[in-house]
């Protein structure tokens, strides 16, 4: 032991000193009989616990679970069957639809192909009676032009002669000689 100036003693010793020297409880070789039994009812009533209270418990809860997911698995199953379903009908619907859209766009078509036509034939037959009367006034213009043109002719010739000989031309004769020229 250290002593210090005034006769105090200072130390780290244990109490007890160095007779003391017991080894940890549960490396005892002395108390493993009494650890064993111990462990087996602990172990015992852990075992009966969670058999009893726990596990069914959560087996309940997993079970609820699983009941849960099927359901909504087999909800979301019904609810593709019926978009699916629901898809068909609207392409049906959607093809009718086309269907009908195009026969009714032939149908106008045709109706509107038809009052062109009609359109088309007043406006040839308008046509044709205009032209028509304008060929027969053509025609009627040319008779009289040409019925002109004889009398000019006979004038003309007439004039000619008169001047050429210096007597009057006689009009038979010239209108005789005209038409055997046309003929």
């Amino acid at each position: 032991m250290a002593h210090d100036a005034e006769g105090l003693q200072a130390g780290t010793e244990v109490p007890g000193g160095p007779a003391h020297e017991a080894t940890f409880p549960p490396f005892d070789p002395n108390n493993f009989a009494a650890e064993l039994i111990w462990l087996a009812i602990t172990f015992g009533a852990i075992y009966f616990l969670m058999s009893r209270i726990a596990l069914p418990r959560v087996g309940s809860i997993l079970a609820a679970r699983k009941d849960k997911i099927e359901s909504d698995l087999s909800a979301a199953a019904k609810a593709q069957d019926d978009a699916a379903a629901a898809a068909a009908a609207h392409e049906k619907t959607l093809g009718a639809a086309k269907s009908k859209a195009q026969t009714l766009g032939q149908a106008a078509h045709a109706d509107a192909q038809k009052q062109a036509d009609v359109r088309r034939a007043a406006l040839e037959s308008e046509l044709n009676a205009k032209l028509a009367a304008a060929e027969a006034q053509i025609a009627s213009t040319k008779s009289a032009a040409m019925a002109n043109v004889d009398a000019i002719a006979a004038e003309t010739a007439q004039a000619i002669l008169q001047h050429v000989t210096g007597k009057p031309a006689d009009p038979a004769a010239v209108s005789a000689a005209i038409a055997a020229l046309k003929g």
